[in-house]
């Protein structure tokens, strides 16, 4: 290491007698020719590169800014629509339940009225049935009178022996035979 530094003074010598340079020593007119030439760049930079830099930099700013205004406008504009949507899908679920309830009320009232015809009509007819019933009962009891009469008035005529043929005395005896009939069958039903 000694044999090193020897060398390297050695050579520092030489180069200050002149007779080469020391490449560890740099050249004076060299280092002004570099600053020379570095403040020109640096001038040059500094006036034409810098200001496009900052133009540039200030319209990607404005740009961003103003995307990030215009997206801060949408999300406002989507947020009131979406409130607005919500606020007719409320309105329309509110219409619906009403709409519903009163097609229910509707059906009831619809189920009541017709239960109600249904009830009438069923009363007409019983009572369309019972008045034919009755009406019918009326024929079949006159006609059984007229036979019972009829054969009453002819047993009676074979048992006494004579002919009954006065219509108005074998009425009234037909009458009498068929309301002392009916009202045995009344005590009778009666007792039971």
């Amino acid at each position: 290491m000694k044999d090193m530094a020897y060398r390297a003074a050695d050579t520092v010598l030489r180069a200050a007698e002149g007779e080469e340079h020391n490449p560890l020593l740099p050249i004076v007119s060299e280092i002004i020719l570099a600053l020379i030439v570095f403040a020109i760049v640096f001038v040059a930079v500094r006036k034409f590169v810098v200001p496009n830099f900052e133009k540039t930099y200030s319209e990607r700013t404005t740009a961003i800014e103003g995307g990030l205004a215009a997206a801060e406008t949408k999300q406002a504009e989507a947020d009131a629509r979406l409130a607005e949507l919500e606020q007719r899908l409320g309105e329309a679920r509110h219409e619906a339940a009403r709409i519903r309830e009163e097609a229910r009320e509707h059906g009831a009232a619809i189920v009541s009225e017709m239960r109600e015809q249904a009830q009438s009509e069923s009363a007409r007819i019983v009572e369309h049935g019972r008045v034919q019933i009755e009406a019918e009962r009326q024929q079949a009891v006159a006609s059984l009178r007229a036979e019972v009469g009829a054969l009453a008035t002819g047993l009676a005529g074979r048992i006494v022996g004579e002919s009954l043929e006065d219509d108005e005395r074998s009425g009234r005896v037909v009458d009498r035979f068929l309301s002392d009939l009916e009202a045995s069958e009344s005590s009778s039903s009666g007792a039971s």
